[in-house]
């Protein structure tokens, strides 16, 4: 339990469940601030606590609606600078926008090094954040960036679960890396599906390779929005034989289509983490682990000053 009355962790209104674990895992209040909306929809936000010469912590997911959910972030960074903080980290459990990292299309954005540059702006010193959706988006940053992994919290639940039978897939190539890590982490045989998007909702698995006759699967993904990747997946494991199939991604950041997808049974479970807040509905099954724990380790090195790499230890990649 910490007892620094220097460190004060705030919350926006992204994900205030998972600031509560965080500052109970840590045996510190939630520092009190107004952050509310006015009529036309501006953010307001007034810190109600003495920040000056603090270590702040700013707890806030870019999930939906990202737009402001980001601006409510980028203001309390910016009432922190202006109260004179000492240090303002922004924790960021689920990091929007990290889709477009790069520029692929003639005329298209780079929107994730546009959104760090922006933190940077607001007065942000540091950043926290749980498995980007690309490694490099840490090069976009000027200030330190501390990129944890949910692999820790995943593992300690699938490590329960029966493996004899098991192959995990990636359901794409481009996740082939944090697959190979997860497949030596629970000692089992390796495939992926070649899949080709055809929208910005729907995508086609197109073919597949691995040993899929009888055995049970676990796909996993860093996130899944639409469910239609992992959807895709599913049906053609299913129809090569594919005995069961379990998903574990890090961020559900799942809208109404993709809640509707996981009821169609493709998907026998799906195993997610709360870096974002996800609804348990009946008939959709969902596993919701808490990143909590991680996050509030995380919290308490960097504000003493400590190394952080020991919480990769069960990272595998």
């Amino acid at each position: 339990m910490m007892k620094d009355s220097s460190l004060k962790i705030f919350s926006g209104n992204s994900n205030p469940a998972l600031a509560k674990e965080i500052c109970k895992s840590l045996g510190v209040p939630l520092a009190e601030a107004d952050v509310i909306s006015f009529p036309d929809g501006e953010s307001f936000v007034r810190i109600n606590e003495n920040v000056r010469g603090a270590d702040v912590f700013i707890i806030q997911s870019t999930c939906n609606p990202a737009n402001q959910n980001l601006m409510e972030l980028f203001i309390m960074i910016d009432a922190a600078r202006r109260a004179s903080a000492n240090r303002i980290t922004a924790v960021i459990p689920f990091y929007g926008y990290a889709r477009q990292d790069r520029k692929d299309q003639p005329r298209v954005p780079i929107t994730s090094k546009l959104v760090a540059n922006l933190l940077v702006s607001a007065g942000t010193d540091r950043v926290l954040t749980v498995d980007l959706h690309a490694q490099q988006i840490q090069g976009f940053f000027d200030i330190p960036v501390d990129h944890l992994y949910a692999s820790p919290v995943l593992f300690q639940y699938l490590k329960d679960i029966d493996t004899k039978n098991l192959t995990l897939f990636s359901p794409d190539v481009g996740g082939m890396k944090m697959a190979s890590a997860y497949a030596s982490m629970l000692n089992v045989p390796l495939g992926f599906i070649a899949k080709r998007r055809t929208s910005a909702e729907t995508v086609e698995a197109t073919s597949l390779v691995g040993e899929t006759e009888g055995r049970d699967i676990l796909l996993v993904d860093d996130m899944t929005e639409t469910a239609g990747t992992l959807c895709a997946a599913a049906k053609l494991l299913k129809e090569h034989g594919a005995k069961s199939v379990m998903a574990a991604v890090s961020h559900g950041v799942l809208n109404e289509m993709g809640y509707e997808r996981l009821a169609g049974g493709m998907i026998d479970q799906l195993i997610t983490t709360n870096t974002t807040p996800v609804q348990t509905r009946p008939g959709v099954p969902i596993t919701v682990l808490s990143v909590a724990d991680l996050l509030g380790e995380g919290i308490r090195r960097i504000h003493d000053n400590e190394s952080v790499t020991g919480l990769f230890d069960i990272k595998g990649f």
